[in-house]
């Protein structure tokens, strides 16, 4: 039995996840896994050129479907990271998103973390 112990041991210490150095810890604080996801950063990355974009831009701009979109951008919004506008125009439903100080917020601080892996990678 105390064999089977030690075993377990040892497998966890091989498994273990190495220390951070202070170099690296520094450099790549935890990621934001909201934005991290591809199409919602995606999302992000749209809205931080365009002012606002429509439902139906927004979707042909990502090729990705209507149910695929609203499912990312309902949890960007509730991270407040992008704001839904609804409105008509005439009889016709229109929706609209645009970043929110939040989310470029958040989207600059992805990026200085991706290019903070990526220094720390070239410089090994």
């Amino acid at each position: 039995m105390a064999e089977a112990a030690r075993r377990k041991n040892s497998a966890r210490r091989r498994n273990a996840v190495p220390p951070r150095t202070a170099s690296t810890a520094s450099a790549t604080p935890d990621l934001d896994r909201i934005i991290h996801e591809r199409v919602r950063l995606a999302i992000v990355s749209a809205l931080a050129v365009n002012p606002v974009l429509s439902f139906n831009d927004l979707k042909a701009l990502l090729r990705i479907t209507d149910g695929n979109l609203s499912v990312h951008a309902r949890r960007l919004e509730e991270a407040g990271y992008v704001e839904c506008l609804k409105s008509f125009e005439g009889r016709v439903p229109r929706t609209v998103f645009k970043l929110t100080a939040a989310g470029r917020r958040a989207l600059q601080r992805y990026l200085d973390h991706m290019e903070a892996l990526i220094r720390v990678t070239r410089e090994r």
